[in-house]
């Protein structure tokens, strides 16, 4: 994928989207405009001398003459990563494009909505192919705090999409994040870890290892340059791209105020579908699930199939739950009356049978023949009666 990066892509663009993605904060409808009129090579120039309208200077000004492209490549270059841009084989127009214009949400930002737009590029730690991995890829969030509860339900259903050929794709943070990236990676498949910060500042430190085997099988991603500190607002913004990214989102466990519920309201401004894990009503961990499956649209994930129905291609469908199968199982209407009616101690004559079951005694003593011929049932001195224990269920005669 390094040298596929390298095929569509000049350098000099490929840096020139490195210097604009780092130049603002984020990515603005002012900045976009410019690169779509002007492309990245001239925007670039244009943002460092000065020549760009009021709105774009005050977003730049800041950065424009520290920024420098190349030395972000470098710096990615060191831990094994690269920039994905716009016009790579493996960028998700298809995923990324929608930021753009959510559902209910305009694009200049009014009306208190997040002005950020799709990325410029995406800075990628690891060899997973954006093209394949993305194809089928669902999020997988919730709490730092989770339950035990919380923790064996994320195991379960992320074990269990990977064993179907998805890449889960979470936030590396402590808690739910973890126990998603740990489950994939557990059972060898593909998991993405979108941070806050750079690639080259694995967050949190306390999950530094698991980041590291993330990046070293799958890929640690971020919209925000080598270098950059985690804050509050970048962790807002990373939850949009992981919305983004993938088909669906699933919260297993979140508070009522969480950034999970931001990752699932943005999932669903993209009209990606949300499923959410219901808890116990008396878990204040499972308060934000809860209050997305009755008041914002969720769908009840309990298995992991529900999440393939949520996240697969179209006709993927979940099968209905079954209990263990039982001994009666695949009987006949007749049959099965006939052995409610057979009596489980003594016994009774084929006509009192045929009465309680209410088939004809002609049917009833080749019912009786078949029942005795595999030993369910039993003739003693006494009548018919039903081979082992159970219920008797008789319908009363005279």
């Amino acid at each position: 994928m390094g040298s596929e990066s390298g095929v569509a892509v000049p350098s000099e663009v490929r840096e020139a989207y490195a210097y604009l993605g780092a130049v603002a904060e984020r990515p603005t409808a002012q900045l976009w405009d410019l690169v779509d009129a002007v492309g990245p090579v001239r925007a670039r120039e244009l943002i460092r001398s000065g020549e760009v309208d009021e709105a774009l200077t005050g977003q730049t000004a800041a950065r424009r003459d520290l920024v420098d492209g190349a030395q972000l490549l470098g710096a990615a270059d060191e831990v094994g990563a690269r920039l994905v841009v716009p016009g790579d084989p493996g960028w998700p127009e298809y995923a990324l494009e929608p930021l753009d214009r959510p559902r209910g949400r305009r694009r200049d930002g009014t009306g208190g909505v997040p002005t950020a737009l799709r990325p410029l590029g995406l800075w990628w730690r690891g060899p997973a192919d954006p093209a394949r991995v993305l194809g089928r890829a669902v999020a997988v969030v919730g709490t730092r705090a989770p339950t035990p509860y919380g923790r064996a339900v994320t195991a379960d259903l992320c074990a269990g999409v990977s064993a179907e050929g998805f890449t889960v794709v979470s936030g590396g943070a402590f808690g739910i994040d973890a126990a998603a990236h740990r489950a994939v990676l557990g059972v060898r498949g593909t998991t993405i870890a979108v941070l806050a910060g750079g690639v080259d500042r694995l967050y949190p430190r306390g999950n530094d290892a698991m980041l590291r085997e993330v990046a070293a099988t799958g890929a640690v991603v971020s919209a925000q340059p080598p270098g950059t500190g985690v804050t509050r607002y970048r962790f807002l913004d990373r939850n949009r791209i992981i919305a983004a990214l993938t088909g669906a989102t699933v919260v297993v466990e979140a508070a009522a105020r969480s950034g999970a519920l931001s990752t699932a309201a943005w999932a669903s401004a993209l009209d990606r579908p949300v499923g959410a894990v219901p808890g116990p009503v008396t878990s204040v961990a499972s308060v934000g699930c809860h209050l997305l499956l009755r008041e914002r649209g969720a769908v009840l994930v309990g298995r992991s199939s529900d999440v393939v129905e949520l996240a697969g291609r179209m006709g993927e469908t979940s099968p209905v739950p079954r209990g263990e199968d039982g001994a009666w199982d695949g009987l006949d209407d007749s049959t099965r009356r006939i052995m409610e009616a057979l009596p489980t101690r003594g016994g009774a004559a084929p006509a009192e049978i045929a009465a309680s079951a209410g088939i004809a005694p002609v049917t009833t003593r080749a019912v009786l023949g078949r029942l005795l011929s595999t030993g369910a049932a039993v003739r003693g001195p006494e009548g018919w009666r039903r081979a082992g224990g159970g219920v008797q269920m008789s319908f009363p005669v005279g």
